[in-house]
């Protein structure tokens, strides 16, 4: 995985920089959510895949697909991309297109688990809480998991905050066993 979005990096880097100078960071997120959302359907990567057909029809096929959302420069970077063989890479660059996006905006996507549902205060108060400790906008999205017991855990990129009463357990058990 680590070496796909090594290989996608750039191309995201390039199209992000495209859609600031531009003003179209929402459009091209969208775009490139549907494509890579698109492009893992079995009969759809089967036949991107097949060296059957061109680079062109295979992002002409790609576009028409999606044509709802695809631009004249998404098509150009379709074509691109169908030309040096990375099609497959439209996921890891829209993955990465969206973390430049955050970053840019200031923002992190945090979702957090609760053993109970948290009233709209408490999620208004965590929100702002993280906010205050990330320095960042934060978009919040939150589940129930019963088997937590009781407490949170909170999610954010690479950063994992377990306050729930199952971890806590779980790193008693380790205590007692080491």
């Amino acid at each position: 995985m680590a070496e796909l979005k090594t290989v996608a990096r750039p191309y995201a880097k390039a199209v992000f920089e495209v859609a600031r100078e531009q003003g179209h960071i929402a459009e091209w997120a969208e775009m490139l959510d549907t494509l890579a959302a698109v492009t893992v359907e079995p009969k759809l990567k089967k036949a991107l895949g097949n060296p059957a057909f061109s680079a062109e029809e295979k992002a002409n096929a790609l576009a028409d697909v999606c044509a709802e959302v695809t631009t004249e420069q998404g098509k150009a970077f379709l074509l691109t991309l169908a030309m040096n063989k990375r099609l497959s890479l439209l996921p890891a660059i829209s993955e990465l297109f969206l973390q430049f996006k955050l970053n840019y905006e200031k923002a992190v996507n945090v979702k957090f688990t609760s053993a109970f549902a948290l009233s709209a205060e408490q999620t208004q108060a965590l929100a702002a809480s993280l906010s205050k400790k990330l320095d960042r906008t934060v978009n919040l999205t939150n589940e129930t998991d019963a088997s937590l017991i009781g407490g949170v855990v909170i999610r954010t990129g690479d950063l994992i905050i377990d306050g729930s009463v199952r971890g806590k357990l779980a790193k008693l058990a380790e205590a007692i066993n080491s």
